[in-house]
């Protein structure tokens, strides 16, 4: 039987955070091991938890360590937690902020439950989950800005024809398991590139390298694999 996903939640506000343990709650792959009540409390419980949770899903705007700061926290102490940002705000400048700093996902308040469960588990599966507006956001804010000015320093020679593939793959948001279909190799295999590709990169997780081959001009999301 495959593991729970691990979380914890943290948002100021009692009647959403019950309704967000509710909701989780009823979802028999994810299993809550404790909510904290702003983001000082989360930091106090992440520190002294004798199990970390693989997820975080956190407010962004709570009174005294807000949702910004926990995250920027939580990367520095446990960089293999994903943290899920949570905000009624959904303006670009503010993803693309959250983004650069380590959220590796991005959720609005008023989304359907439907979604968050989706959310968590492509979290999970993917290291990341961007949907289409804000993958758009990346694009034109990341690829577009000073346009003319921007070049990549990154030799794609380095890069092997199949890390490439499984690179583009990535960045469309496949699985493992899809990716090893789609390319006719095992989900181990397609680990060991991924691997690969997190440290020719420098990236420290999934979302950074996506975020780097927009950057970087190095994946073409029309290319098909037949």
């Amino acid at each position: 039987m495959p593991s729970k996903i691990t979380l914890a939640l943290a948002d100021d506000e009692l009647l959403f955070r019950q309704g967000l343990i509710s909701i989780i709650s009823k979802e028999k792959k994810l299993d809550i091991l404790f909510d904290a009540e702003d983001g000082n409390d989360l930091i106090k419980q992440l520190r002294t938890a004798a199990v970390k949770p693989e997820i975080i899903l956190t407010d962004l705007k709570m009174p005294g360590l807000n949702g910004v700061e926990v995250t920027k926290l939580v990367r520095q102490e446990f960089p293999c937690i994903k943290i899920i940002a949570l905000t009624s705000y959904y303006s670009k400048q503010f993803i693309l902020n959250m983004i650069s700093i380590g959220a590796v996902a991005y959720l609005a308040k008023n989304s359907t439950p439907k979604l968050m469960i989706k959310t968590i588990n492509e979290v999970a599966e993917n290291g990341f989950y961007y949907d289409d507006q804000v993958m758009n956001y990346i694009h034109d804010d990341l690829l577009n800005t000073n346009k003319e000015n921007r070049k990549s320093n990154f030799d794609k020679a380095f890069l092997t024809k199949r890390e490439r593939e499984v690179m583009t793959l990535i960045c469309k948001q496949y699985t493992t398991n899809e990716i090893g279909e789609k390319l006719f190799i095992s989900p181990r295999t397609v680990e060991g590139h991924r691997n690969n590709l997190l440290s020719k990169t420098a990236s420290k997780n999934i979302a950074g390298l996506v975020v780097y081959c927009i950057q970087n001009k190095l994946v073409d999301l029309e290319e098909q694999f037949e």
